[in-house]
């Protein structure tokens, strides 16, 4: 598919528009996003920030930390949510997309915080801990660029 992608609460007070391709399509097995969510399971669908129109006088937000979450003040639809540690990215609800369809995720995030009875047998990459770093965190299996030793001597 091809932008623009589209989405909307339930109600249709927020609307928004992406006019790219999103960079990040991924499941989401985390607590905060099961109680933002009401479900089991979330998946978003990551856009740049400046590539996107979010319009709605209804638009409501909760700040946690870093992450805050919006949603329609009218009907409680959640939409979408930013991270101040991921500069110009927005992450909407894939239910909220007009054509959800068309956005399959690629990874599943936060698998160790998974409910037990939950079974999602696809192929896919799942993560401990997030799909998407943030600045100055490290991955599983990734070395950090060694620190200059304080001696001189290198290693």
């Amino acid at each position: 598919m091809t932008a623009p992608h589209t989405g909307s609460c339930r109600c249709g007070a927020v609307r928004f528009e992406a006019s790219a391709e999103p960079h990040h399509i991924s499941y989401c097995h985390c607590g905060d996003c099961r109680r933002a969510s009401g479900a089991p399971v979330s998946a978003f669908v990551g856009f740049l920030a400046d590539q996107v129109a979010l319009n709605g006088k209804s638009l409501k937000s909760y700040r946690n930390g870093p992450v805050e979450r919006t949603f329609c003040g009218i009907c409680g639809s959640p939409i979408a949510y930013t991270d101040k540690r991921l500069d110009n990215q927005i992450y909407f609800m894939l239910g909220a997309m007009d054509m959800p369809a068309y956005f399959r995720p690629t990874v599943h995030a936060h698998v160790r915080e998974q409910l037990p009875f939950l079974h999602m047998p696809d192929a896919l990459p799942r993560e401990l801990k997030t799909s998407v770093p943030r600045p100055g965190e490290q991955r599983p299996g990734e070395q950090r660029p060694e620190e200059p030793r304080s001696d001189g001597i290198q290693s």
